[in-house]
């Protein structure tokens, strides 16, 4: 018999902890109370499947998430633009190869998932931002890595210094559904897809819970007997179970017409990445729309962040400061405490943190960048950089709000929380 190899990894304080047991790949959750450090339940949750190197995930794939380790499935894929200025900076590249040479567990078996999984932190919205003019451009080729460049030109305090181009390159991404029974331990924001309701004239910020984006590279794949093994209100509206199939799951014709309808929102298209000094800083924009009235119109962007520790030592976050150019011409700047009204800490153990925010402008475009002031646990303070990045609008099409059909909008109005580049 083969020895058992298990790696575990604690959720949060609350003690939830999921193990992954490389002996025939069988995945199970225990459940330890929060009195007690006793086991209470332990009870198995899939068999881990190879992952793929080449190709996509389908409609319908059980997963693990690599780094927050919540139970998912995967809705459909999106193809998006990755601009990682590490790539184009030799100093950090080799940084990062340093980081990820003393980072922690090596993992066994070649086309087998790695069995290792990170846990790490996330919080709720917030955020303010700034970047200055970017200007996009995207060059087709004939490969399937499609090329395109943005070059961001100098802040005024770095003017001094040449405009930057950096290639993008197209990497797949997954609209997801979270586990509703893992959301209370995973510590991430599980209400970051948001978008502007349009049943009424106000269109007010409407949040869908447990909806997700995930990198291809964060899927561990699974599978599972059970014709239920997710519990998410959008499961049973979205797929169907199909005995014999692999996946065993597939998409109904609600999943497609929700996908279409709320294609404007929802969509994907362009990640930025930057790693200072072993803390990679990750952005993803979203555009919601418009708000229109008599006087002027207001428009909204959502943005995702991800800051990840890929060094030994540990690092808390300890200010923000963002610029928001507008194309109207205002610049603004805003500095705080924090991120969210925490201070999160990047630690070898929990060594990321992902959080959502929103920002509005009186105009159809414009940019964002900064910084967080970061202090190392030997007590050395440093800016890492937060990639800048565009706020760009498109046309909208009549009648993309959420579906009536699916009751994504469940989970109200948050109408009330307001732009972070109003303090």
């Amino acid at each position: 018999m083969n020895s058992l190899f298990t790696k575990t990894v604690k959720m949060n304080n609350f003690g939830r902890v999921l193990a992954v047991v490389r002996n025939c790949d069988i995945i199970l959750i225990r459940q330890f109370s929060r009195q007690e450090s006793k086991l209470t339940r332990l009870a198995e949750v899939g068999r881990l499947e190879s992952v793929k190197n080449d190709g996509k995930y389908e409609t319908g794939q059980l997963f693990l998430h690599r780094i927050f380790g919540y139970r998912g499935v995967v809705l459909f894929p999106w193809s998006a633009r990755v601009y990682d200025r590490d790539l184009h900076n030799p100093n950090k590249k080799n940084q990062r190869l340093n980081a990820a040479d003393n980072a922690a567990p090596t993992n066994s078996g070649k086309g087998k998932q790695s069995a290792s999984v990170h846990a790490s932190t996330t919080t709720k919205t917030d955020g303010t931002g700034t970047q200055q003019g970017i200007n996009t451009e995207v060059q087709t080729t004939s490969n399937t890595d499609i090329n395109a460049t943005a070059t961001a030109s100098p802040s005024p305090s770095s003017s001094h210094n040449a405009a930057k181009e950096v290639k993008g390159k197209v990497h797949t991404f997954y609209q997801v559904l979270i586990d509703s029974r893992d959301c209370p331990y995973i510590r991430a924001q599980t209400e970051a897809v948001t978008f502007l309701g349009n049943q009424d004239s106000n269109r007010s910020l409407y949040a869908i819970p447990g909806l997700d984006y995930v990198a291809h590279d964060d899927i561990m794949p699974y599978s599972s007997g059970e014709k239920h093994p997710l519990q998410h209100e959008l499961f049973d509206k979205f797929l169907t179970h199909v005995p014999g199939k692999d996946p065993s799951f597939e998409g109904q014709d609600t999943l497609k017409a929700w996908q279409d309808k709320n294609h404007p929102w929802l969509e994907l298209s362009d990640v930025h990445k930057e790693t200072t000094e072993n803390i990679r800083v990750t952005v993803i924009p979203f555009y919601m729309g418009c708000r229109e009235t008599p006087a002027s119109s207001v428009y909204w962007w959502r943005y995702c962040i991800r800051l990840e520790n890929l060094g030994v030592l540990s690092v808390q976050l300890r200010e923000r400061h963002w610029r928001i150019f507008s194309l109207s011409g205002t610049l603004e700047t805003v500095r705080g405490r924090g991120v969210v009204g925490q201070e999160p800490i990047l630690s070898p153990r929990l060594p990321a943190f992902q959080y959502s925010s929103h920002v509005s402008l009186q105009a159809p475009s414009g940019h964002m960048w900064g910084t967080f002031r970061l202090e190392r646990e030997d007590g050395h303070t440093f800016d890492c950089k937060i990639p800048p990045f565009s706020l760009e609008s498109k046309p909208e099409e009549p009648g993309t709000g959420v579906s009536s059909n699916t009751d994504a909008s469940s989970n109200g109005s948050i109408g009330g929380n307001k732009p972070d580049n109003v303090e």
